[in-house]
């Protein structure tokens, strides 16, 4: 509230205090404090006093570009001065005859602008001006900034389509082929029907269904990307058996790691409980795992691939390679959204992948991370809830 123990309006004093406190106690004890002190001071020139809640006036408190609670301000006469501490009335009581002086040397130089100049009406106005021109800055650096991460995320899906388009063209045509192979097999007197084994057919059809699976994840991935950062994965989880799925990504991955030369080494129990889990889901995150490793295993390395009861609520699986392993700094980085590790900013890919797979598995009220492989390589870890025949 406005202290004015000249008879003087406050609207027309030359000496103008704002005082700026917070929530807490012992800002508003300072508020008390120094009211009493102006109250006890000797004055030679009207003076103003105003208290300023920084919660409330928070543009207020940046124009000033103040760092700490309580602060008191000596607006006019110039040069500003901006005190803070505990000790407010004690600083005000040291500093109270240099303003005074202050005051008489500023009516002294110009008696016409001492006065009207310093009307408290024109201090606020000037207060409010500058705290929406604070407040519009803002506004339009939010802008822009919004504006930039929207360019980006444009330029990241047209990069995703490309992406897409071009790693859809292998297994399209590994499944085409396949199939039209199948196709002419069948077909009566045709050197392919005389040819054709039943073990060639079992063979061309595992192929076929092997790159199937690939696109489904293609695009799987693709459309992780219209989701929003954050949001939470949609999934419909049921009764899985979590031993016949990772054998089942498996199988759809042989190829590339006989291609590699990669030994691949499992240790999945056959008692593994059922798991809780959308499987569909799942297997994208097993797929994405395997994937990685496979794509970041040298030539003639090693994968592993393991699962293990942990207690009666979770199993874990861990999926291990020989590869170049990722950064200690950066390994709660590779699971943001569209995140890519330095060395892989040239190379295929979305940079969705692991967020992606970290996205399922807090669905599923579970945890994944990663740490070192002994002797090198990465090891990718996560848990899934145990099946119990409470679940609805």
């Amino acid at each position: 509230m406005p202290v004015s123990p000249d008879p003087f309006p406050a609207s027309k004093a030359p000496l103008q205090l704002l005082l700026f406190v917070d929530h807490r106690a012992v800002s508003w004890e300072q508020a008390s404090s120094i009211q009493d002190r102006l109250r006890s001071l000797q004055t030679d020139y009207p003076f103003s006093f105003d208290i300023v809640d920084v919660a409330a006036q928070p543009y207020v408190a940046e124009h000033f570009r103040l760092i700490a609670t309580p602060a008191l301000v000596k607006v006019h006469p110039l040069p500003r001065q901006i005190m803070t501490g505990m000790d407010l009335a004690q600083q005000l009581e040291l500093w109270w005859d240099r303003w005074q002086e202050a005051v008489q040397a500023a009516i002294e130089q110009n008696p016409e602008i001492a006065v009207a100049g310093f009307s408290q009406e024109a201090m606020q106005s000037s207060l409010a001006t500058s705290s929406e021109v604070i407040r519009l800055s803002d506004e339009v650096f939010r802008l822009g900034r919004e504006k930039v991460e929207l360019q980006e995320l444009l330029q990241f899906k047209d990069r995703a389509i490309e992406i897409l388009a071009h790693d859809l063209r292998n297994p399209l045509a590994a499944a085409s082929m396949a199939i039209e192979t199948l196709e002419y097999s069948y077909r009566p007197n045709t050197i392919q029907s005389a040819q054709m084994t039943d073990s060639l057919r079992e063979r061309l059809l595992i192929q076929a269904r092997n790159q199937i699976r690939a696109i489904d994840r293609l695009i799987a991935n693709l459309l992780e990307v219209a989701q929003s950062e954050g949001s939470e994965a949609d999934i419909q989880p049921q009764p899985v058996d979590l031993k016949a799925l990772c054998f089942g990504a498996i199988d759809t991955f042989s190829d590339r790691m006989t291609v590699k030369k990669q030994t691949l080494e499992t240790d999945i129990p056959q008692d593994l409980p059922t798991v809780y889990a959308d499987r569909d889901r799942i297997y994208q995150v097993i797929a994405n795992l395997i994937d990685n490793a496979i794509k970041y295993t040298p030539d003639g390395g090693s994968i592993n691939i393991a699962t293990l009861h942990r207690t009666s609520q979770k199993v874990q699986v861990s999926i291990c390679d020989s590869g170049p392993g990722i950064p200690d700094n950066q390994r709660d980085s590779i699971f943001k959204e569209r995140f890519r590790l330095q060395r892989d900013q040239q190379a295929e890919g979305y940079g969705i992948g692991l967020a992606a797979c970290q996205r399922t598995i807090r669905a599923h009220y579970g945890q994944i991370w990663v740490d070192e492989r002994p002797g090198g390589g990465s090891c990718f870890h996560f848990t899934l809830p145990v099946y119990a025949r409470s679940f609805p």
